[in-house]
């Protein structure tokens, strides 16, 4: 729920699809993004570990965590917002810290509006999440776990008792004997999430492998490769770029609707551009596919 809340309304870019961007801002009432506003402002981003699960990291239904919200106490967040702040509130914080219980309410609106709304894509996922826990789990029993981390992202690395996170502030963190929670997340490709003030646990947020796959559910079934001419022709994978690459996507966007890893999608994406069928055009830190002429003729052609 953060990592959707943070992309629609908060202006960080978790590459949340926008079907999914449309399915969160319909399911919630008008004005949700100045109540959201003091959680993702550029000038103070802060969210209180009250008014989310890393706290406790509960488990079972999500319903109960919204329950929790409901009955957060005001003398709670108050409390850790007077932690947090010492003497000074931020602006954008003064609406929360003058009615705490209304801010909480609706707050909790929120975030049970969007569950609810979300709730059949997460139903969608389980089986990628099962995957997902046995992958990580058979990594872990095999001594594997600097090689699972270095997969979430480039800048991610277990050295010793060093963690190094895709964080602007500080990238490295010590461990301390504190356990690593790995939780994979139905969002975007480009969610990164962690929380590392626990005593007992680091807990790193990613994107779920293969969640790509949903997007597809959510805009249409996939051809059936035994009869789809461009499966035929190119392959089921090189396939599923040109389709994925109908407007401009960026790697990950298109490796994560793919369902293959970025090492495989360089290796299919070289093939197609030698090919005149896309084109890679580095933009800043990412590198956006882009479908040529001659790869929207063939598309057309073979569809």
């Amino acid at each position: 729920m953060l990592s959707l809340i943070a992309d629609v309304f908060g202006g960080r870019s978790h590459g949340v699809p926008s079907q999914w961007r449309r399915m969160v801002r319909d399911a919630v009432p008008a004005g949700t993004g100045q109540v959201l506003r003091p959680l993702f402002d550029p000038e103070y981003s802060v969210i209180p570990d009250c008014v989310t699960p890393t706290a406790s990291m509960p488990r079972g239904d999500v319903l109960v965590q919204c329950q929790q919200l409901h009955d957060l106490s005001a003398t709670d967040l108050l409390a850790e917002l007077e932690t947090e702040f010492s003497t000074v509130v931020p602006p954008q914080w003064r609406p929360v810290v003058d009615r705490p219980t209304q801010w909480i309410r609706v707050y909790a609106q929120v975030i049970q509006a969007v569950w609810q709304a979300f709730m059949p894509v997460w139903e969608r996922a389980r089986p990628l999440l099962e995957r997902e826990t046995e992958r990580v789990g058979s990594a872990v029993v095999r001594g594997c776990t600097d090689t699972v981390l270095s997969g979430l992202s480039s800048r991610s690395r277990l050295t010793g008792d060093r963690l190094l996170l895709p964080d602007p502030q500080n990238d490295t963190y010590a461990l301390d004997g504190r356990r690593i929670v790995l939780v994979p997340v139905v969002s975007g490709p480009r969610t990164c999430m962690f929380a590392l003030d626990r005593t007992d646990l680091v807990w790193i947020g990613y994107p779920l492998p293969g969640v790509g796959r949903l997007w597809d559910a959510d805009v249409g079934p996939r051809p059936d490769p035994a009869r789809d001419a461009l499966t035929l022709v190119v392959g089921d994978v090189r396939a599923r770029v040109l389709r994925a690459v109908g407007t401009p996507a960026t790697m990950g966007d298109v490796a994560a609707r793919v369902g293959c890893s970025p090492a495989n999608l360089t290796h299919h994406c070289v093939r197609l551009e030698q090919s005149g069928l896309i084109v890679r055009r580095r933009e800043g830190q990412y590198v956006r596919l882009v479908r040529t002429p001659r790869g929207h003729a063939l598309v057309d052609l073979l569809t």
